[in-house]
């Protein structure tokens, strides 16, 4: 494949991965910060209510699905930035220009804003994402339920608490 064409389609990527990365940040601060009451209400939502009640109800396994598809996204991100740029860059510079340049639009782009407009628009927002985040969380089953387990495990062995996920869904 040309440079220039890898260029362009790297791009394209890597800008469907940064709405994906703000996707999961925004999902998991709107489903977070709702009240309990008003997630068991429904509110007239109908069946996105149903699917976000769902959820919550496991707010472990819930965290779980959105951190591992936020930090695989993120990963792909800073990966691909990398690659397109050691194309144009010695690696002793690309990489550390790579480091910077996708925190920086991971920290913009991918997280503050999203979660930003996350907790200003929770209701609204946590109802649109609860279905795309339940596919999501079928389609990462495999790896959801490994690291669901392992992260109990491992904080049970640390004297940690295992359900802390849970006074912010109760």
């Amino acid at each position: 494949m040309a440079p220039a064409t890898f260029t362009v389609l790297g791009a394209v990527v890597i800008v469907a991965l940064v709405v994906l990365s703000a996707f999961f940040s925004s999902s998991e601060t709107a489903i977070f910060t709702l009240p309990a009451d008003w997630v068991a209400d429904g509110d007239g939502a109908g069946g996105s209510a149903a699917v976000l009640d769902g959820l919550r109800s496991d707010p472990h396994r819930l965290l779980v699905t959105i951190l591992v598809g936020n930090n695989v996204v993120n990963v792909a991100i800073a990966s691909i930035s990398t690659g397109l740029l050691v194309q144009y860059l010695p690696a002793g510079r690309a990489i550390p220009v790579a480091t910077v340049v996708a925190s920086f639009v991971v920290l913009v782009f991918g997280e503050i804003v999203p979660k930003s407009y996350g907790l200003g628009n929770a209701k609204r927002w946590a109802l649109t994402v609860a279905v795309p985040i339940r596919i999501v969380e079928r389609l990462l089953y495999p790896l959801v339920v490994v690291f669901d387990v392992l992260t109990r495990h491992v904080t049970d062995l640390l004297g940690g608490e295992t359900d802390i996920e849970a006074p912010y869904v109760d």
